[in-house]
Formats: structure tokens, sequence, C-alpha cells
């Protein structure tokens, strides 16, 4: 999170229930302690809603489609944080039938 910029874009993604990629979010203030501890370890950035997907992409569905065999997402869902391809990009926001500008 620290190398996070302003304006940097990223895919929100609900970890618990649907397991899912619902829509973009854009980092809107960098990094700073993280306010809900005193680890000066913990730390996060703002973000804020881009938009919406049209349509959720499941983890299940990323797993299952092998042009995102190396994502993180695939080998390491539960980091918070993963860089993302811009072609991944581009095809996870086909799959969610949302616009992939950055």
């Amino acid at each position: 999170m620290r190398d996070m910029a302003l304006g940097d874009r990223g895919f929100f993604y609900h970890s618990q229930g649907e397991r899912a990629i619902v829509g973009i979010v854009e980092v809107c203030a960098q990094a700073h302690q993280d306010s809900s501890t005193d680890d000066d370890r913990w730390i996060c950035v703002d973000i804020k809603a881009v938009r919406p997907f049209a349509k959720l992409v499941t983890l299940d569905q990323v797993k299952s489609d092998g042009r995102f065999d190396d994502m993180p997402l695939v080998k390491s869902p539960r980091l918070s944080v993963q860089p993302v391809t811009k072609q991944q990009w581009q095809q996870i926001c086909a799959l969610g039938e949302t616009e992939a500008d950055v």
C-alpha cells in the first residue's frame, strides 16, 4: 500500500459472502497510519468508488478461467492489495461488463 499513488485505480473485491469483484475504486489519499490501531506497521489508503460492475466477477469464475492462472487473486486470495496487469484489468472489466478505462 505504501507504493500506491493518488489516482491509482483498483478493483473492489468482496472477500466475504459472495467473494466477487464488484467494481472499480480510486486512491484518493496517500498511505497513512491505520486509525483502527496504534501499530505502526498497519497502514492504509483512502479510496473512493469510481463505478460498480454491471455483472459481478466471482472468485470461482476467475479461478476457472485460464487467462488468470498467474494472477495473485488466484494464488493468494487473502492478500488485500495485489498487482493486476493491464491485460488482466481489461479482461476482468469485460467480464464485469464495465468500461476498462484507466
